[in-house]
């Protein structure tokens, strides 16, 4: 295996396995927040939490991804000086931008308070979790530098370290709180939250000092003017489209709530049920539809930089590698996922919950997530060959059609009606990137490797459901029986995926490259 595939399988899988862990501390993390909180509390973390996506988008103008982008392409280039020079422009940029924007928000919490909060109880929410922007906006920048590296240890280490501070704040902050009102304890979630950003950026600079210690050189590098005011330009052509995308998002999660409990209220729902059904929408619902998402994650976070090092060498045949590779492995993950969701929809939620009711949220919604599981692989794909405008273009006109589709469908069926919207606008988002990335460099799908995983998804149905009843009838608790249905499913899922060749490991000493092939 060649040094660049070596490093992007070994990427892969190194965050594949810090998402995992991470993923699976943060779930823990939500089910220990609705237990304390309860939908009404999950409901005010909702409504406080998306404003901080709208100042982390505009303190570091995209440049994570632009940064990764750029890196990788003077790697590929042996341009250590440009390197350097990313580095020491993005972080100058992001640290005044950062400082800038977060005291203007302070000052203007009330006011921002009052105009985007539908239930202004989460006022505290959104204040506690103000300060939380400068640190993810310089940390995305090291991230960004580390993954041009395609050094991925440093930012799957900080991942594990910020889920496990933060999880452990939450078992004692929120519990503190909690007899002074619910209000405070969402405050105090986001107070968890921050501190555990600001462990994984300490862990991060630790690494970058580290790093240039041992490789040498100086943050700065005594670059001519003009130099640096090019490396500007080049970062904000790649950084500002993904700015304009990351800026309608957060103005729309923003909202999502006002717009969700306005739509609601036009069907008959009071504010305080309405705050009760979007908690449980957002807090339990889909923590359980975004669980599997860590893989392709940490998938995309590795194709940028090798796809953007490939389209700089114009190696045309690598790029559809990797494009292959994406595909189907956000199939053979998703699609499993799709099916254990929507056939143990009710019993997952009430087991884990207690909630039963968000059992029929979720399989409303999980049929329709097995697109949004193709979603990241096909951005990175986007970003890689450099179509970000694309990126932005099909994303905000995605967004508007799921807004709309979100507050007609909520103000006939109430929260199904919502749930509904959230797919279509799935659906379409989807839609646009299949055909954008078919547009630019093409991918051929092979029908038999599809043809194959379906195989094996009937079997695992087949043999999940049969345990179940199994479980069921010898007299198991509700718990024990989804839990070893569960297990049967995914153990048969992958003796199959191994029987048919579907998946197989590669027979050569030291490669992991078999996991992605055919």
């Amino acid at each position: 295996m060649d040094k660049q595939q070596s490093s992007f399988v070994r990427g892969t899988f190194i965050l594949t396995a810090a998402a995992f862990i991470t993923r699976i501390l943060g779930f823990l993390g939500s089910i220990v927040l609705a237990r304390f909180l309860g939908p009404e509390g999950i409901g005010l973390l909702m409504m406080a939490h998306p404003l901080v996506p709208m100042m982390i988008t505009l303190t570091s103008l995209g440049l994570p991804v632009a940064i990764s982008k750029l890196v990788a392409e003077a790697e590929a280039q042996r341009d250590v000086a440009k390197v350097k020079r990313i580095l020491q422009v993005s972080l100058s940029l992001t640290v005044t931008i950062s400082i800038v924007l977060t005291l203007g928000t302070f000052i203007g919490a009330k006011w921002i308070a009052s105009f985007v909060l539908a239930d202004q109880r989460a006022y505290y929410a959104m204040l506690a979790i103000i300060p939380i922007a400068p640190l993810v906006a310089i940390s995305s920048v090291l991230k960004g530098y580390f993954r041009g590296k395609q050094n991925m240890t440093p930012i799957a280490v900080s991942d594990v370290i910020e889920n496990i501070v933060h999880i452990l704040l939450i078992m004692g902050l929120v519990q503190l709180l909690l007899p002074y009102g619910i209000e405070y304890a969402a405050a105090g979630a986001m107070i968890c939250t921050v501190m555990g950003e600001c462990s994984s950026l300490l862990f991060l600079l630790l690494m970058y000092m580290l790093h240039k210690r041992k490789h040498g050189g100086q943050i700065a590098d005594g670059s001519p003017l003009p130099d640096k005011k090019r490396t500007l330009y080049e970062l904000l052509n790649i950084g500002l489209p993904s700015t304009g995308q990351g800026f309608i998002n957060s103005i729309y999660r923003a909202f999502k709530p006002t717009l969700v409990i306005k739509s609601l209220a036009i069907a008959g729902i009071g504010t305080a049920v309405a705050t009760k059904q979007y908690g449980l929408l957002v807090g339990y619902a889909f923590p359980l539809l975004v669980f599997p998402t860590f893989i392709m994650h940490s998938l995309s976070t590795a194709l940028i930089p090798s796809i953007s090092e490939a389209n700089a060498s114009n190696n045309q045949r690598l790029i559809h590698q990797r494009i292959d590779q994406a595909i189907q492995l956000a199939f053979i993950i998703g699609a499993p996922c799709t099916i254990l969701l929507y056939m143990w929809a009710i019993p997952l939620t009430t087991t884990l919950y207690h909630a039963p009711e968000a059992g029929n949220l979720l399989k409303l919604l999980a049929p329709f997530f097995l697109l949004h599981y193709f979603e990241d692989p096909l951005h990175a794909i986007l970003l890689g060959i450099g179509r970000v405008k694309t990126v932005m273009w099909n994303f905000i006109m995605s967004t508007l059609l799921q807004a709309i589709a979100m507050f007609i469908l909520g103000s006939k069926w109430g929260i199904y009606g919502v749930a509904t919207g959230i797919n279509f606008g799935v659906c379409i988002i989807t839609m646009l990137n299949f055909l954008s990335v078919s547009t630019y460099v093409g991918f051929s799908l092979d029908v038999r490797h599809y043809l194959k995983t379906i195989l094996c998804l009937i079997t695992m149905a087949f043999c999940g459901q049969g345990a179940y009843a199994f479980l069921s009838q010898s007299g198991f608790s509700l718990p024990w029986a989804v839990t070893g249905a569960i297990t049967v499913s995914i153990l048969t899922y992958l003796l199959s995926l191994m029987a048919t060749n579907t998946v197989r490991l590669s027979e050569r000493r030291g490669s992991a490259k078999g996991f992605f092939t055919k």
